[in-house]
């Protein structure tokens, strides 16, 4: 089998038989595109080997001086796609005896700080109570990004039916396939959802996209981000605020008030503990309260 018709053959089993997210079989598109680039046009393959992976492992990082991240995601898509090729018997098995060990650099996760996202959640005036005022949906989706650590692309995926009758409660349809159930415990937060959701109701039957744009289409992801990278700067905001920065905010506020990280993993729809461990280490708010408390000179003074 040539490389390209084994590349097409996969993105459609990733995209029909594992349903991936839309995002993740652009990454594969894209890492696969750039592996076709370097080695010769319709190779077959079962002409690629371990020497050919060194080869573009080499110009990866010697030649065209990329980062580790993105080096080690072009590797993963490789693993995945030639390990599909060894299951179906069409190449071998390349990463058997080899694997990349490259140093991973563990970057904290940007959160925002307090004043700041004080500053968000403000700025946007009284809350909504009277039936002649809705809340706008940036704002709706800056508290649900803030109170559940939904993802950009699930806050987008979001359906009328998705959401509890009473507010309480939505399903959030998580990477992988895998659906979780997110709490909104704050009262104005779920008046407006249960506003919205009625609104939209109305318009548009019981199923439907959650948060539109002005066509009636589902919101996209970029939308949000630029809407609320315009906002943030409107409002005094200096540096640049992503929605993955107030996902990362809302874990770093339930572990500084002390939430088990085994719920916060549940929240966050984490695979594995191990990439909610992360939050652990940057609760700056708590260390700096904790060190207050302490005192360490004032106790040697006394």
């Amino acid at each position: 089998m040539f490389l390209s018709e084994a590349v097409d053959e996969f993105l459609r089993f990733c995209e029909a038989e594992r349903q991936l997210s839309p995002y993740t079989v652009q990454a594969y598109t894209a890492d696969l595109a750039d592996f076709c680039r370097t080695v010769p046009t319709e190779s077959l393959v079962d002409s690629i080997t371990e020497a050919t992976l060194r080869e573009y492992l080499a110009g990866l990082i010697g030649v065209r001086k990329l980062s580790a991240a993105t080096v080690r995601r072009r590797f993963a898509c490789l693993r995945v796609f030639f390990r599909r090729l060894t299951k179906r018997g069409l190449a071998a098995d390349l990463f058997g005896n080899w694997s990349l060990d490259i140093p991973r650099r563990k970057r904290l996760p940007r959160a925002l700080s307090r004043p700041e996202i004080l500053s968000l959640l403000v700025s946007f005036g009284t809350p909504a109570r009277s039936t002649h005022r809705q809340e706008p949906p940036l704002e709706i989706a800056i508290r649900l990004m803030v109170s559940t650590g939904i993802r950009i692309g699930e806050l987008c995926k979001l359906r009328i039916e998705d959401i509890a009758p009473d507010g309480s409660s939505l399903r959030v349809h998580g990477k992988g396939s895998r659906d979780r159930i997110a709490y909104i415990s704050d009262a104005r937060l779920r008046f407006a959802l249960v506003r919205l959701a009625s609104a939209q109701k109305a318009l548009r039957g019981r199923c439907g996209a959650l948060f539109v744009n002005r066509s009636s289409s589902p919101m996209k992801p970029q939308s949000i981000r630029s809407k609320l990278r315009k906002y943030a700067t409107n409002i005094g905001i200096v540096r640049r605020v992503t929605p993955h920065m107030l996902r990362h905010t809302a874990a770093t506020l339930l572990i500084e008030k002390g939430v088990d990280i085994r719920f916060v993993q549940r929240l966050l729809g984490h695979s594995s503990i191990a990439t909610t461990e992360i939050y652990t280490h940057v609760s700056d708010e708590a260390l700096r309260t904790t060190l207050e408390r302490a005192d360490v000179l004032g106790a040697l003074a006394a």
